[in-house]
């Protein structure tokens, strides 16, 4: 009796579970989107680095401490803004040494300098599902203009939730920023490559 007591608790849990590809397939149509105030979902929501070290090799690392706010005007994408947050202490490369050394005065000090920020200033539509974002990025504490190129990926409207998913690159000449440590064995170049997902509000 017991036995059957705790399945039919497992399979009752189990119903009550949003599972997300059940019922919806994302939707590839920009237009589909209701305009409105969207959050990054932390979860899918995160920045990879690109640098050239020394000429011998791609190394990559991540930030996962990324918040961001979208305000998405659909009928008029060049309305829309977007502010991002990140948390440059959640810089991470699998190794343990090197991430100190990223999160020391070297590089990033995020002791002084424990977030990025970037501030959308135009969003300029160049194509069925691709824009450019133009921005502020302040990053070291130093303020440059950054251009992401954005990618649409499709949007999943639920009973209870609507997603709208997004991909971006863009190019930060490190240097520019006041970060020239090991320039120019690392290159100044870092490509960003952005994912995110984007919860409606």
């Amino acid at each position: 009796m017991l036995k059957a007591v705790k399945i039919l608790s497992l399979a009752m849990l189990a119903c009550s579970l949003p599972v997300f590809g059940q019922f919806v397939t994302a939707n590839p149509d920009p237009a589909q989107v209701p305009s409105g105030t969207y959050q990054l979902d932390a979860g899918h929501g995160k920045i990879t680095w690109l640098v050239m070290h020394h000429g011998l090799s791609t190394y990559v690392g991540q930030f996962s401490g990324v918040s961001a706010t979208l305000k998405l005007d659909s009928a008029n994408p060049a309305a829309s803004t977007l502010d991002v947050t990140v948390d440059t202490n959640s810089v991470g490369t699998f190794n343990d040494r090197l991430d100190d050394r990223l999160k020391s005065d070297q590089w990033f000090d995020t002791a002084e300098f424990p977030t990025a920020h970037y501030v959308s200033t135009s969003v300029t539509r160049t194509g069925p599902r691709t824009a450019t974002i133009t921005g502020n990025l302040t990053l070291h504490g130093i303020t440059k203009p950054v251009t992401i190129d954005v990618t649409f990926n499709g949007v999943a409207v639920m009973p209870d939730r609507t997603i709208a998913g997004f991909d971006g690159q863009a190019i930060v000449k490190r240097t520019e920023f006041g970060m020239t440590t090991e320039f120019p064995g690392v290159s100044d170049d870092v490509k960003l490559l952005i994912e995110g997902e984007f919860d409606q509000q």
